[in-house]
């Protein structure tokens, strides 16, 4: 087993984005992304913390063929953390690992980016 763990902890993110509130937003995001990427999108999950005025900051899953998308946003702090993991088992994905954290990161439109890789396996 041979992969590709790629991390990116974002700051100053304008809390005011949909995609760091709503969850259908981030979701089509995610897809569109994964899609774009290269990558096979196979499940997913969207869900929205905080109170009830719709605020509340966001984990969200995708779940690909490759491995998964991770994505963890809080706007009361504009900071948001990504996680890509992808395997490279049958083919090598990393370029497409790094097509996605990049795409996820520049519609966040940080002040700030801290990433990591990791080589797993």
């Amino acid at each position: 087993m041979q992969g590709l763990h790629l991390t990116a902890d974002l700051q100053g993110v304008d809390a005011a984005l949909a995609i760091m509130t709503d969850p259908v937003a981030l979701g089509a995001l995610c897809r569109e992304a994964v899609a774009v990427a290269g990558l096979q999108g196979v499940a997913e999950l969207m869900h929205r913390f905080g109170p009830a005025d719709g605020q509340g900051g966001i984990t969200g899953v995708v779940l690909l063929a490759e491995s998964h998308l991770a994505v963890h946003t809080w706007p009361e702090l504009g900071a948001v953390t990504l996680d890509v993991y992808v395997c490279n088992y049958g083919g090598d994905n990393s370029d497409k690992a790094r097509a996605l954290l990049d795409a996820l990161i520049r519609h966040f439109e940080p002040g700030e980016v801290g990433r990591q890789q990791l080589l797993r396996g």
